[in-house]
């Protein structure tokens, strides 16, 4: 199989703190971009000349030419401009985008910037943009999810995460506090990391149960909090990677699969195109599971990384609710598991969400995690998922 020869590496990484102010005067997008962007190129400890790429999301400033706009304000040139749209799976489709871009040998350093919200400084004197129905991405007439979904209700994240929760006890049974146990066993892991914003707050799988029903079976708990923050990494040739700071992360393997847009045309609720990214991204790096030292997986909801772990191939199928009572998923245990806190515990800074499991997975093979630190760790497994299990992507990185 083709693929990355793994000579791409992260060599530098920065994550804002959790926030937990929705209501922050808001900052213009680019700026967000530069102050990312410096924080990551002083983390790597390379001059900012090297860097000659820059792979993006957009700015709410321009609806058009986002690289460009972005070339011209940070001041850099740029060899490869790309901007990426996969939802959650966004940041991790970066990653190999980049690491591709660098192997062809098209630029030298890649920068991969999310910020963590798009809500910008407004004219008083114009009308801000028209917002999403009921969580709806796709409003314009003419839409698909606007003539066949918006009128009937099948909208949102909640509600379809949900019916995917509903189909997975249907056909499998249904262990609510299985399910709790992943948020409670990533609090903990939040509660070694300063920088999440429920540090210092540990949770019981009482806690989660008692917690609000949102969507039936989903708890309040087992769902994202809501951050300001943003995220971003250094991704360079291993010239570079060598001269730089911190052990580089090589990126191995990746895997990439779209199946539709909204679950009402998913063939099956339950299996998740990760299947096919995860089985990509270990053939081309030449690992297995048993191989993965720490899993960062995109945890929007509980029933996300359940389905996720079964459909990488970690358990098998209908079988993850009995293996998640049987490890340990915290930075100690026998399957770390969002050693950072995840979603879940850190927060989700909007789109930067997904570069959140990119930074924790890198961060622990530098070494750098702190107290949450895993022991001998070389391998990881990071995932991103955008939609509703719609738009998936799967990397392995490791060290030397």
């Amino acid at each position: 199989m083709t693929g990355l020869r793994g000579t791409a590496a992260i060599i530098g990484i920065a994550e804002l703190p959790a926030e937990r102010r929705q209501s922050a005067p808001p900052s213009f997008t680019i700026d967000q971009y530069a102050r990312l962007a410096k924080l990551v190129i002083e983390d790597a400890g390379v001059k900012a000349s090297v860097v000659n790429g820059l792979s993006c999301h957009g700015i709410a400033e321009s609806d058009m030419f986002a690289p460009a706009t972005l070339s011209e304000y940070l001041g850099i040139p740029l060899d490869f401009g790309d901007r990426v749209d996969l939802g959650g799976a966004t940041a991790a489709g970066m990653v190999w985008r980049a690491a591709a871009a660098v192997e062809l040998g098209i630029c030298d350093a890649v920068l991969a910037v999310v910020p963590g919200s798009q809500e910008i400084p407004r004219s008083q004197r114009r009308p801000s943009r028209t917002l999403g129905w009921y969580g709806a991405s796709s409003n314009n007439y003419g839409s698909p999810q606007a003539e066949f979904e918006i009128p009937y209700g099948n909208v949102g994240q909640n509600a379809p995460y949900a019916q995917i929760a509903q189909r997975y006890a249907a056909e499998h049974g249904y262990n609510p506090r299985a399910l709790a146990k992943v948020a409670v066993d990533q609090r903990t892991n939040a509660c070694a990391h300063p920088g999440a914003v429920f540090h210092g707050k540990p949770l019981t799988v009482e806690d989660v149960l008692n917690s609000p029903v949102i969507a039936d079976p989903i708890h309040l708990l087992e769902t994202v909090m809501r951050v300001q923050g943003g995220a971003g990494v250094l991704i360079a040739n291993a010239d570079i990677a060598r001269r730089a700071r911190h052990r580089p992360v090589w990126i191995k393997g990746f895997g990439e699969h779209i199946r539709f847009k909204t679950p009402t045309y998913a063939d099956d609720l339950l299996c998740t195109p990760i299947a096919r990214a995860a089985e990509k991204a270990f053939v081309m790096a030449g690992l297995g599971r048993d191989d993965v030292d720490v899993a960062s997986i995109y945890d929007c909801y509980t029933i996300t990384v359940l389905m996720t772990l079964e459909d990488a191939g970690f358990c098998g199928k209908g079988q993850g609710m009995a293996w998640l009572t049987q490890h340990d998923l915290t930075f100690r245990g026998d399957f770390p598991l969002n050693t950072a806190g995840g979603q879940l515990s850190y927060g989700q800074a909007g789109m930067a969400g997904g570069m959140h499991h990119v930074v924790d997975g890198a961060r622990q093979i530098m070494g750098r995690a702190g107290a949450a630190q895993v022991q001998d760790c070389d391998t990881a497994f990071v995932t991103g998922n955008g939609g509703i299990m719609s738009e998936q992507v799967a990397l392995v990185l490791g060290g030397d």
